[in-house]
């Protein structure tokens, strides 16, 4: 069983900075695409930021230039470094991991999420 564990939220101040931390545990594998979403009450969960295996990154519109997605493979864990706060960055921040198990007539996807860790930047 997969767990993701996530750690770094909190309130702050617009303008300020945050690091949410996720670290993937419980089983040996290296996932394939790490990322974070963002989930405001009443709407539905978006992609900040996504990371692969092998360094692609991929941000959402409204983060670019300002928050930074980071992975140390050999922990499973994923970083994200988010800069120049504003009250429109809150919201519950979840951790996702994304393993595809190639096998010779299909390939398998699973996916994980984690808890969810509440970010709150204040005006």
């Amino acid at each position: 069983q997969v767990q993701l564990v996530e750690s770094g939220g909190g309130l702050v101040q617009s303008g300020g900075s945050l690091t949410l931390s996720c670290e993937a545990s419980g089983r040996r594998f290296t996932p394939d695409t790490m990322a974070w979403y963002r989930q405001v009450s009443g709407e539905q969960r978006e992609l900040v930021a996504s990371m692969t295996t092998g360094g692609r990154r991929n941000y959402a519109d409204s983060v670019k230039g300002r928050f930074t997605i980071a992975r140390d493979n050999a922990k499973n864990t994923v970083y994200l470094h988010m800069n120049s706060l504003k009250p429109e960055d809150t919201g519950v921040y979840y951790c996702y991991a994304e393993h595809l198990l190639h096998l010779i007539e299909r390939t398998n996807r699973y996916e994980y999420w984690g808890q969810g860790t509440e970010v709150t930047v204040s005006s």
